[in-house]
């Protein structure tokens, strides 16, 4: 593992083992009062580890875990009636699921950002009528229906569903489910679009790390800066000034080549800018601040290596997903010849997709989205996978706050974990998009909280700020899906 990542793995411990002796010091204040006190135990409720720091007996955590189950709900009784959908205007349509039971509660997911709802809604038919709490057993009958990138989308926002309700069945909240938890708060970074100029840029940082109180950022570093720059960048020109990353309106055009074949190179006077970008914002955010980069622009290996040596005095935190993640050999070569840490993996599906990178050690940090590799407890397991190689995870998200607390509940029940991307800082309705439905906002001074007196997700919807946010293409909100209702195939795939 590289120094970097140590530096900041030893920065989170420190942080969490901080927060967890204010609170014990707390406790056995005699001023706390005895109902304060009471909460600060409960909160304590995460595994027998944190239990016996809290000098809490294995029996109290245990019964603090399970005194709110709600035996009326009779889990093993639970069925699946229903699956709807909800198109948000978070990220040029992200849709939100709902499932439906015949006890009146109900699971809430999240379609991956931009991806298409029929993902999830063409799954429907193949769990109406099972008990959601049996999550491994449904994973298991769909999860042959997703994909890497978006098309782990369906399978991955129904897993996030089905734990919701099996914790409001059970009354505890998700991390709880998946074993316990490590932290109280998630580490956050911030996604920080460049600025046209360097004072916007400052203003941006400005807003993220003094007004918000984050303390981890990530910048894109682009060849897309270089287009106007003569002599910046080899075959510019063919590729209309290496711009279009998203564009996927032409199969053969940029957007959809990947990085091998597109034959431009950085130019020493090219990298000299990009080296001029990093400088400046580490100049403006000091060195206390991690800050990774991405969306470097479509070129090959060589030229990866050349730029990551050309910043690699700034320190920065990773270099992400600078070759198309499927490419495990180029991977480790960048790894070897880089002293910056190597990342990829947003869009990976299940852990089998993530086997080859961490068993060749090619990358430094596994980068998970949780709403395509396949819900919470995939990616745990994923994550627990790369710790055993010693691997650390950061996680990707850039979807609404029901694919964040997803995550915020997976970042808080595994040990590897760095820090969750929070990519709508600047939408200032996104937060508002759900309640909260336990005692704790959902993000304070750069950090998540992890939902400690809430079941499920521990948060519910709010009907009013979504329906204002429906992108132009829904229909309407969660409207019924009875065409979706019936098996029509043999889905087995052996013989």
């Amino acid at each position: 593992m590289k120094s970097i990542i140590k530096q900041i793995t030893e920065q989170n411990r420190k942080m969490e083992a901080a927060e967890a002796e204010t609170i014990k010091k707390e406790i056995n204040n005699p001023s706390t009062s005895n109902d304060r006190r009471s909460f600060l135990k409960k909160a304590a409720m995460g595994g027998v580890a944190l239990g016996g720091l809290m000098h809490l007996s294995i029996e109290d955590t245990i019964a603090h875990t399970t005194q709110k189950v709600n035996k009326s709900s009779a889990p093993s009784d639970l069925k699946i009636t229903d699956m709807r959908v909800a198109l948000t205007g978070v990220m040029g349509g992200t849709a939100i699921i709902k499932i439906d039971t015949n006890q009146g509660i109900y699971g809430l997911g999240e379609v991956r950002d931009a991806a298409d709802p029929r993902y999830a809604l063409m799954l429907k038919s193949r769990i109406l009528g099972l008990n959601p709490c049996n999550v491994e057993m449904i994973f298991k009958i769909i999860k042959q229906f997703g994909h890497h990138g978006r098309q782990g989308g369906g399978v991955s926002g129904v897993e996030m569903a089905l734990w919701d309700l099996c914790g409001k069945a059970y009354g505890v909240p998700a991390w709880q489910l998946l074993g316990g938890r490590y932290r109280d708060k998630v580490r956050l970074y911030a996604d920080t679009p460049e600025g046209k100029s360097k004072e916007e840029q400052m203003q941006r940082i400005k807003f993220r790390t003094e007004d918000q109180g984050y303390t981890w950022l990530k910048m894109d570093l682009s060849i897309n800066e270089l287009k106007n720059i003569p002599g910046a960048l080899v075959n510019q020109k063919f590729w209309d000034g290496a711009s279009g990353q998203y564009d996927m309106r032409s199969y053969m055009g940029y957007g959809n080549t990947k990085h091998p074949f597109t034959q431009i190179q950085i130019t020493d006077k090219g990298l000299d800018e990009l080296a001029r970008i990093a400088s400046e914002a580490r100049e403006l955010v000091g060195y206390e601040i991690p800050i990774c980069t991405d969306h470097y622009g479509h070129f090959d290996v060589n030229n990866g290596i050349r730029l990551g040596k050309a910043i690699e005095k700034y320190r920065l935190a990773w270099m992400e997903d600078i070759v198309p993640w499927e490419y495990t050999d180029q991977w480790k070569i960048l790894s070897d010849a880089l002293e910056t840490p190597m990342l990829t993996g947003e869009d990976i599906y299940l852990l089998n997709g993530f086997k080859p990178l961490i068993d060749a050690k090619a990358v430094d940090i596994i980068h998970p989205d949780l709403a395509t590799s396949g819900g919470l407890l995939e990616t745990k397991r994923l994550g627990d996978y790369a710790e055993e190689h010693g691997i650390a995870m950061a996680m990707h998200q850039a979807g609404t706050p029901v694919s964040f607390m997803a995550n915020v509940h997976c970042a808080a029940a595994t040990q590897n974990f760095l820090s969750l991307e929070h990519h709508s800082v600047d939408l200032p309705w996104w937060e508002s998009l759900v309640k909260m439905t336990g005692s704790q906002p959902m993000i304070n001074k750069g950090f998540a909280n992890v939902p400690l007196d809430s079941p499920g997700l521990g948060i519910d919807l709010n009907e009013e700020v979504i329906k204002q946010h429906m992108h132009q293409r829904a229909n309407g909100y969660f409207l019924p899906t009875p065409e979706w209702d019936k098996k029509e195939s043999h889905d087995r795939l052996w013989s």
